[in-house]
């Protein structure tokens, strides 16, 4: 590879200064996210007085269901449908924990929903070695409701329940969605990054088109 690809080479201490520089930046922004996520637990909720049924392995469900008996719900929107397999949605669902003790441990759950049949879903779910909670939403406006009225296709909505009350508290998608995809978070601490062409790099880095390296874990 071209040696333009490369951060130039210097001291040790130079190297370190520059460091320590960076360090506080990097403090800076950790304050800065910290300020972001206690604004976000003040946001206002809105009720949620549609009744959607869900189809799950045991059957029909209703929106509180998912709670599973607990305070709090995220649910991921997924594009799954009986044709397409979103290689960005699987990449979040690859680094899903399998421990959900820990979420549960705050009173709080996972479900993924889609559009797709309870078939459908169990089948790429058995295909790519998924075990999270996944429920159809065929058939109801869920995702339409959440999704396609926020003008996206897919994303996180965060949902809190008062008896059998529920609310929803918050929606991200885009790069909102990134948050348990620890592969970008690992490749951001790298030299060339995600090494895709909307990043800011020192000339002759490698950048592709923004995902365009992108595939499901058994297709590289």
């Amino acid at each position: 590879m071209d040696t333009s690809a490369y951060p130039r080479v210097v001291s040790r201490a130079e190297w370190q200064r520059e460091r320590d520089e960076l360090l506080n930046a990097e403090k800076e922004l950790t304050h800065a996210h910290d300020a972001l996520n206690a604004r976000r637990r003040r946001l206002p909720m809105t009720r949620i007085d549609t009744e959607y049924v869900f189809q799950g392995p045991t059957g029909a469900l209703r929106l509180v269901d998912l709670f599973d008996g607990r305070d709090q719900l995220v649910v991921y929107h997924n594009m799954l449908t009986a044709d397409h397999i979103c290689p960005g949605c699987s990449m979040v669902c690859d680094h899903l924990m399998n421990h959900w003790e820990h979420l549960h441990a705050r009173r709080t759950s996972f479900c993924m929903t889609a559009r797709a049949s309870l078939t459908r879903i169990d089948a790429v779910k058995a295909r790519f070695g998924w075990d999270f909670p996944w429920v159809s939403c065929e058939g109801t406006r869920f995702h339409d409701d959440f999704v396609t009225a926020q003008d996206q296709a897919f994303g996180f909505s965060v949902f809190l329940r008062r008896g059998d009350e529920v609310f929803q508290t918050w929606f991200t998608s885009g790069r909102g969605a990134e948050a348990p995809t620890n592969t970008f978070t690992m490749l951001d601490l790298t030299p060339w990054g995600r090494q895709e062409d909307w990043e800011d790099s020192p000339p002759g880095w490698p950048q592709e088109k923004v995902y365009s390296w992108q595939r499901l874990h058994d297709e590289y």
